[in-house]
């Protein structure tokens, strides 16, 4: 349940325009809400109200897109107001979101029907479908936009596709249940696996496995900063890093409970985690790993995407 004071910094932030810095937006499950977080000053702006407990979220500089599972519900929101610029229903199982901003489209897993919608970014009308292994969830697009790579959980599999083309590429075993997973700054695929408690580095060109990485329990997210990879082990209540040259482990640092969907400023300077059960947000010194401010959230933070925007401040 929001708490008095958070409830009204959502209502508040409805019809507020939000500051121009690095924002983080943060889909709160329980609270059918997406809280708006200004990472320099380690504050929440508040929020928006989303019905329909929104998971997957992926922010762009013309829109932050919301994925609803219970509402089965795709939303595209301004991202200085929230309001809803457009909307549709995706009959299935939507959870995961990524965004491809220069083809001006977005990508959601269907968790119920293996397969991946494609819709157009602006409108959410439809381009595609793309077969998947069985419930897809995390999704991820290469830095350099030609990869598209999904999580198939209940497969014990990665599906990679031609990002252009959408023509299916590799379907690659991995550890058991991915959920979620990230190219690295290199081109690298890592995969999470809550199963297996490791880490799958795939090379997506090829679609062969070179590394798997043992982290804590039940990992779930995975973000890229300061040379290094950081994986949010939600069981364990802490943060795995390793080293993105060697691969090897380099701390394990704690987090809030359950941490969950975990993404970096574009400067490489703070690592942000969402903490499920604490209804919290860690932000995080990538270099020197050092915790530098929780912030309080609203009600099950899970930001399952690429959930945070640099800005111009």
């Amino acid at each position: 349940m929001l708490r008095a004071p958070r409830l009204l910094a959502l209502l508040c932030l409805v019809a507020t325009p939000v500051a121009a810095g690095d924002l983080a937006f943060v889909t709160c499950q329980n609270g059918d809400a997406v809280d708006v977080i200004d990472i320099a000053a380690g504050q929440s702006l508040g929020g928006w109200s989303v019905p329909g407990k929104p998971a997957g979220v992926a922010a762009g500089a013309e829109a932050v897109f919301t994925v609803a599972p219970e509402a089965k519900t795709l939303r595209r929101h301004d991202p200085k107001s929230g309001a809803i610029l457009a909307e549709t229903r995706l009959e299935g199982g939507p959870i995961g979101i990524a965004r491809d901003g220069p083809r001006g489209r977005v990508f959601v897993s269907d968790w119920y029907n293996a397969r991946i919608w494609v819709r157009d970014a602006a409108t959410l009308a439809p381009r595609a479908e793309l077969p998947a292994g069985a419930a897809p969830a995390g999704l991820a697009l290469s830095p350099d936009g030609q990869f598209l790579a999904s999580a198939d959980r209940d497969a014990d599999a990665v599906s990679i596709f031609d990002a252009d083309t959408l023509a299916p590429l590799h379907r690659v075993t991995v550890g058991t249940r991915p959920f979620g997973l990230r190219f690295g700054p290199e081109g690298r695929l890592f995969v999470a696996n809550v199963g297996s408690d490791d880490v799958t580095v795939i090379e997506p060109e090829t679609g062969t496995v070179t590394a798997t990485l043992p982290v804590g329990a039940r990992p779930y997210g995975i973000a890229f900063a300061a040379g290094r990879g950081f994986v949010t082990n939600q069981y364990a209540d802490s943060l795995s890093v390793f080293d993105l040259g060697t691969l090897a482990p380099v701390a394990t640092l704690e987090t809030g409970e359950y941490p969950e969907g975990i993404d970096a400023t574009p400067d490489g300077r703070r690592i942000l985690v969402a903490n499920w059960f604490d209804n919290t947000v860690s932000i995080i010194d990538a270099e020197t790993l050092a915790m530098l401010v929780s912030v309080e959230t609203c009600d099950g933070p899970r930001a399952f995407g690429a959930f945070v925007l640099g800005g111009t401040k």
